[in-house]
């Protein structure tokens, strides 16, 4: 394929899938409004994922705690994937599936949500941390893909975007998590 094509290519699939997930406006709003709730009465919002959905989970945290576009007090979020400290004495004392949730489970309270990303919705320690943030009162946001995985019936709100190409997926992770730091970032603060 020479090079031009596949340039192509990669934008039809992404405007298609972007055409699909259009449908899961509903859910972007159920999830923004447990973001939002979840700020304004005072708790913080932790943040997970593997490889790149690792790096967006710094993106995120990044977008509340600094801004996405608007001025505004900054805002409680912590992504869970950045102290190689943490991550390496837990994959090497306990185990790597415990990696996010033995933080989750040191630093969430009641009141606290955890966004969890995973494409394939089945990351072991995406999951692990999904079930103790339950078991420790949190609500849970999954983004995913395919058919959403076993994180799928983990998540108070999960948003399963319409694609089995984890590019595609992941291009759409963040486009949603863009608009819901934007409908964060347009409330009164």
């Amino acid at each position: 394929m020479i090079p031009n094509d596949l340039i192509l290519k990669c934008f039809e699939e992404h405007e298609n899938v972007l055409n699909k997930t259009k449908m899961l406006a509903p859910v972007i709003e159920e999830a923004a409004a447990l973001c939002a709730h979840t700020l304004q009465s005072g708790n913080k919002i932790l943040v997970c994922g593997n490889g790149g959905s690792a790096a967006d989970s710094q993106h995120i945290a990044a977008e509340f705690v600094g801004r996405y576009h608007n001025e505004r007090k900054s805002l409680p979020a912590i992504a869970l994937t950045t102290d190689s400290s943490i991550l390496t004495a837990v994959g090497n004392d306990y185990d790597f599936d415990r990696v996010f949730s033995r933080q989750v489970s040191g630093l969430g309270v009641s009141g606290d949500l955890l966004w969890a990303i995973s494409t394939s919705g089945n990351s072991k320690n995406v999951n692990e941390a999904l079930k103790t943030a339950r078991s420790k009162g949190l609500k849970t946001i999954g983004f995913t893909g395919h058919e959403g995985g076993l994180m799928k019936s983990l998540c108070d709100v999960a948003i399963v975007v319409p694609a089995d190409v984890t590019a595609r997926i992941q291009e759409m992770h963040i486009l949603c998590a863009h608009i819901i730091c934007q409908i964060i970032d347009d409330m009164e603060w």
